[in-house]
């Protein structure tokens, strides 16, 4: 257990690069999309160097951070297995398997974008780029709050519905030409 924060810290900062890394991906798949209102001699170029774009940040930082965010949270479980019996924890998993689908959708949807087939707008794209940041929120939140996440629940999930409605308001008020 003396090397515990060591692992903690190290899972933290992980979770950073690993955000970081979907964060910009689908920023990415936004402006390769809108590659397809761009004149013809510019989509090709445009095009190549966003491919090569996404290639490396999804196989050089996205994917490494996000392996050693679950190898270093499941070890933190294995040494402290109690954490498994808290609620708090509970919502905390059920939002790391709503990210692995996230992460799923993100990697297909990059290897569709890489064979030109744009099956979203722009702006459809920038609403599923909110869908990380709501579960970051119930992340970090779940680990903060710990308990009393639990014992104000309902105020919680207004809050975050309200917050996440708020967010798809904005990006199609912003975009609303596109």
């Amino acid at each position: 257990m003396e090397f515990y924060p060591v692992i903690k810290a190290v899972h933290i900062i992980f979770v950073v690069s690993y955000f970081a890394g979907l964060f910009y991906i689908v920023r990415l798949f936004i402006y390769h999309t809108e590659t397809q209102d761009k004149p013809e001699s510019e989509q090709s170029v445009l095009r190549k160097q966003f491919r090569f774009m996404e290639e490396r940040l999804w196989n050089i930082i996205t994917v490494p951070a996000g392996v050693l965010v679950l190898v270093t949270g499941i070890t933190m479980l294995v040494l402290n297995s109690a954490l498994l019996s808290q609620p708090w924890m509970h919502i905390k998993l059920t939002a790391v398997l709503l990210l692995v689908g996230y992460h799923l959708w993100s990697w297909r949807t990059l290897k569709e974008i890489q064979k030109d087939k744009y099956k979203m707008k722009s702006v459809r794209l920038r609403m599923m780029n909110e869908v990380a940041t709501l579960l970051l929120f119930i992340i970090v939140f779940a680990v903060i709050l710990k308990g009393g996440i639990i014992a104000h629940w309902y105020w919680i999930l207004i809050s975050f519905v309200t917050v996440g409605v708020l967010i798809m308001l904005i990006v199609r008020l912003v975009n609303r030409e596109k």
